[in-house]
């Protein structure tokens, strides 16, 4: 007990001497503690200092490697199209482009089960593909597109931005602008029995979509028989050909060159049948062309100015950090920190930021689809219609013009006069208009505007007139820019004519 008690003795004062207590501790010692306390505290603070350098350094380096900065060219360099579906409502047009974006991977299988519930929920099961496109309740309530849609894909050559246009008579106005901003058209017709019929007859959406079309400068066609494994066709030779059949001469009077220009293929959108691959043999054994993917990879792009004076019309605009607008370039390059101008309100703005298919990039170039951040501007001062243009060569705002038309159709019992009153729409600009003065007609057969003074005119007539709208508005002449002067007049749901910007006002 003794030894015990002494260890535990030894090991007090043994304690005592490592830790003596507070009063034990003179002036000087606390000094020197004081200073190791600092010393340990700026050894601690400037230890990682070097290692926050690295890190940072390291993230300047890896921010944006080599490799991404080569693949973020290589998607710029690749050409651009821009699709618009069009066509009669029910024709398939959101299925099909839905089943586009779901093969070329744009959409998971998860989602498409999601849809697919969602679809069966509502007793509506082959509309799950449609969903995708169709994103609001309203479209997937009624199983008609309203908006027009819009989603990207790419093959091996082409970045496509599918333009998903709405097919009901009632949303002609979306259609117009979904056209106006497409190179190249997918008219989806329905080989269904019955439908085909309902959308080709006078009044069907077929034959207005494709009048539509060519006056908006969608110069190429595809035109797609769309619902062939439908149990009334069931991949019919004879189905396919009476449709190709009755479409052709249409088109032609249309104005389409049709050996040139467009080109007819069968597929199922809702089965994905002759869209990314071609079609078996077992299901349809007389189809040897091409397949969806490859009839719009070897579509031509349309020839672009990039050093054109800069032209963007405006079709939608928000907040998000700043002023967006959004829009396809008709002419001309943007980059970021440009000086443009908004016209015709001659706000000078400048380019914060560009973003093409949802990708920040440095420029971009004429035929692309954009959102543009810009400053110098609020939101609310921004109309859809309005233009992004260059400072030095402004496009034009006017309230008049000079316009050759065709008289498509009137309304019963209404006449082509001066003081007749439409709707206009030019690229996107939707403004209502009256023609001021019936100038000249021209002659159909010679092309050369006739002697005689007209006071009216008939339908199937070519005019040269003048026209006036309430609001100034951006046009350039058809000559200079086709895809800002071209126009089409409509009246109670329906196109009246369509024309282009012969001459413009001297500023």
């Amino acid at each position: 007990m003794d030894i015990a008690e002494e260890i535990r003795a030894l090991q007090l004062d043994s304690s005592e001497e490592v830790n003596p207590p507070p009063d034990s501790v003179n002036e000087e010692d606390e000094e020197e503690i004081e200073k190791i306390d600092q010393d340990t505290k700026e050894e601690s603070h400037t230890e990682p200092e070097p290692v926050k350098n690295e890190t940072k350094a390291k993230e300047k380096e890896v921010a944006p490697t080599a490799e991404e900065v080569v693949e973020k060219e290589e998607k710029i360099l690749k050409r651009h199209l821009n699709v618009v579906f069009i066509g009669h409502v029910d024709a398939g047009k959101s299925t099909a482009g839905g089943q586009i974006l779901f093969l070329s991977g744009q959409v998971d299988d998860r989602t498409i089960q999601k849809y697919e519930k969602e679809a069966k929920d509502k007793s509506r099961e082959s509309w799950y593909m449609a969903y995708i496109m169709d994103t609001n309740e309203e479209e997937r309530a009624k199983g008609k597109t309203v908006e027009v849609g819009r989603a990207h894909f790419e093959t091996d050559s082409t970045r496509f931005t599918i333009l998903d246009a709405p097919g009901h008579k009632s949303y002609v106005p979306n259609m117009i602008m979904g056209a106006s901003q497409a190179d190249i058209g997918v008219l989806v017709i329905s080989a269904r029995k019955g439908e085909f019929e309902t959308g080709y007859e006078r009044g069907g959406q077929t034959r207005e979509h494709v009048q539509l079309a060519k006056t908006l400068g969608v110069t190429k066609l595809l035109v797609v028989v769309n619902k062939m494994d439908d149990p009334t066709v069931n991949w019919s030779k004879e189905r396919y050909d009476e449709i190709e059949g009755k479409m052709t001469p249409f088109l032609k009077t249309s104005g389409y060159n049709v050996k040139k220009d467009v080109q007819f293929l069968p597929i199922s959108g809702l089965m994905g049948l002759n869209m990314k691959t071609r079609v078996e043999k077992s299901s349809c054994p007389w189809w040897n062309g091409p397949c969806l993917f490859e009839a719009l990879d070897s579509a031509e792009v349309p020839l672009r100015d990039p050093k054109g004076p800069f032209r963007m019309p405006i079709i939608d605009k928000f907040k998000d950090m700043g002023t967006v607008v959004m829009g396809k370039v008709e002419s001309g390059s943007l980059r970021e920190g440009d000086s443009l101008l908004v016209m015709p309100n001659k706000a000078p703005v400048k380019v914060v930021a560009i973003y093409c298919d949802e990708n920040k990039v440095p420029r971009a170039g004429p035929g692309e689809n954009l959102r543009v951040r810009i400053s110098g501007i609020e939101e609310e001062d921004i109309s859809a219609g309005f233009v992004l243009s260059s400072v030095a060569q402004p496009i034009s705002g006017v309230t008049e013009f000079v316009a050759q038309l065709q008289i498509l159709e009137l309304m019963e019992n209404a006449i082509f006069t001066a003081g007749y009153k439409a709707v206009l729409h030019v690229h996107s600009v939707v403004e209502e208009c009256e023609i001021v003065e019936l100038m000249q007609q021209i002659d159909m057969k010679t092309k050369k505007p006739m002697k005689k003074k007209i006071l009216f005119v008939k339908a199937g007539a070519i005019v040269v007139c003048r026209i006036q709208v309430n609001s100034s508005i951006c046009v350039e002449k058809f000559s200079d820019f086709p895809q800002l002067g071209r126009f089409t007049l409509r009246t109670e749901g329906k196109t009246v004519a369509v024309g282009k910007v012969m001459t413009l006002p001297s500023a």
